[in-house]
């Protein structure tokens, strides 16, 4: 008979604060909501749900474009710990930095990244010019801002991928996304700049298997087993990439196929993504967790796509399956996550 796993137990019952943007507040039951607004709401629900189960007191805590709604709940409830899963401020996807900069003013301990780690990772741009200076692999690129004379550098060549410098969740991608002439080039770049109000950035198109590494730490770091995006029923005329629909609409996921599961790598390719993500999640002055976001060829070079602080944590997304791959319980995660964040020190920027 298998022996049945013990519940999770943390070692301290904690008041937390779960800060989530307003429209996405987990209020009423999730399965009253249609199945795309679920993959929206899910990791809010998921959150609550197991601080809850850890014993935790929990006060889930509305954002929208006020500031005196945080001071509120913190006079009000006075928390250890505000669990942060706000992704935007008045609309704007790059202001949540400045919610977090706010607890820090307050001396409010909360989960996830810093504001130093979130301002260097959601520029796009940022991201690979510290990185490259790393010696870290990156594609070439160029960033084309609204209002500006269209001008791709010769030293930049086809294909090439484009997308908003600062906007998260695959916003504005599709398969559109892609493009192999100046022509196309300039009608992507101004379709980004009407969809998304934000500097469009454009990369070169790597080939490559597209793999997600989760890295969790502080000071000490350490990554969860390497996930890989696939397609059971891959189009070979057309590159795979993570889309806004493939992320975010199960009936187009299930209609092309498209999976995450464990990346079968061998054991050289397994120690190399793991030792520079922790190299990256320094270099970028990253703290509570991430997403790392790789384009693998076929001779085995790891190119750094994106850096994703704060990613989505639902049970059954990426971040979370990966850590229980290697045994570690929804509970015991959000529990990970809550320690963390207590021992985070603020005032202690490491260069």
């Amino acid at each position: 008979m298998k022996k049945k796993q013990a519940r999770y137990q943390p070692s301290r019952k904690l008041r937390v604060i779960m800060l989530a943007d307003e429209k996405l507040l987990p209020v009423g039951d999730l399965k009253d909501f249609s199945e795309k607004q679920r993959e929206l709401r899910k990791t809010e629900f998921d959150v609550r749900d197991a601080l809850q189960e850890l014993g935790h007191e929990v006060v889930a805590i509305g954002v929208s474009d006020d500031l005196s709604t945080i001071r509120g709940a913190i006079d009000a409830h006075k928390p250890h710990i505000a669990f942060n899963l706000v992704e935007e401020f008045d609309g704007i996807g790059h202001f949540d930095q400045h919610v977090v900069s706010y607890l820090e003013l307050r001396k409010q301990p909360y989960t996830g990244c810093n504001p130093r780690g979130l301002t260097l990772a959601r520029d796009k741009a940022l991201t690979k010019k510290i990185l490259s200076y790393e010696g870290i692999k990156v594609p070439e690129f160029a960033i084309f801002p609204q209002r500006r004379a269209f001008n791709r550098p010769d030293r930049l060549g086809f294909p090439l991928f484009v997308k908003s410098l600062t906007e998260e969740g695959s916003a504005g991608i599709s398969s559109a996304s892609v493009v192999n002439n100046d022509d196309r080039l300039s009608e992507r770049v101004t379709f980004i700049h009407q969809t998304t109000k934000s500097t469009a950035i454009a990369e070169e198109f790597i080939e490559g298997r597209e793999i997600y590494v989760g890295v969790m730490g502080n000071d000490r770091v350490t990554t969860l087993p390497a996930w890989e995006f696939s397609s059971t029923k891959k189009d070979t005329d057309k590159p795979l990439i993570a889309t806004d629909r493939a992320k975010w609409d199960p009936e187009y996921q299930r209609q092309h196929g498209l999976k995450t599961g464990p990346a079968k790598l061998s054991e050289k390719e397994q120690d190399t993504l793991a030792s520079v993500s922790k190299d990256i999640y320094r270099a970028l002055g990253l703290s509570g967790y991430a997403r790392l976001d790789y384009r693998l060829t076929e001779s085995g070079d790891a190119y750094l796509l994106e850096a994703n602080p704060n990613p989505q944590i639902a049970k059954d997304e990426d971040f979370a399956r990966s850590a229980a791959h290697v045994g570690i319980s929804y509970p015991e995660l959000i529990d990970q996550l809550l320690r963390l964040g207590m021992r985070y020190a603020p005032m202690r920027i490491v260069a």
